[in-house]
């Protein structure tokens, strides 16, 4: 929906606490996590000529290949009424509102970015349009959103949004 001047109508504001999460992304990720331990450790039972050490390896693998398929899954993007929490695949990282000075999601972008006041930009793998393309949108012009209305600041919806 645009608005008179051609520009895409702001996103409404979600209620805080929101988290941000590519729900598609995870699903698949556990559902093939959980599925690969279960066939590892059922071949490890049904296969007949196994030494106890060779079973618990097939377990083991399962576990983890199943481990890091739930590492892959955790990225999320929190954002509360005082700031933003990231969280990507190995790490976190916690803003202040004041610190977001755009949000972008480009096309052929394979996450958010969002740019910060110390002139770094900080990639947000909870919102990637991977598997639902219109919920990173619809996400990221919600976030965008909220990061005008918190920082006080017109500059933080300037950034591109992949509208197709």
């Amino acid at each position: 929906m645009s608005d008179q001047t051609g520009q895409p109508a702001p996103a409404a504001l979600p209620a805080l606490p929101v988290t941000f999460r590519p729900a598609r992304t995870r699903a698949v990720l556990l559902t093939a996590g959980v599925a690969v331990f279960v066939a590892l450790a059922v071949i490890s039972v049904l296969l007949p000529n196994l030494s106890p050490g060779e079973r618990t390896s097939f377990v083991f693998t399962g576990a983890l290949l199943l481990g890091a398929l739930v590492t892959l899954s955790r990225p999320k993007v929190v954002a509360d009424e005082t700031g933003v929490t990231v969280v990507n695949i190995a790490t976190s990282r916690r803003l202040e509102w004041a610190e977001i000075v755009r949000v972008n999601l480009r096309p052929g972008d394979p996450w958010v970015f969002l740019d910060l006041t110390d002139g770094t930009s900080l990639p947000a793998l909870g919102i990637q349009p991977g598997i639902a393309k219109q919920q990173a949108i619809t996400d990221a012009r919600a976030l965008r959103a909220l990061a005008d209305a918190r920082s006080g600041s017109e500059t933080a919806g300037s950034g591109d949004t992949d509208a197709d």
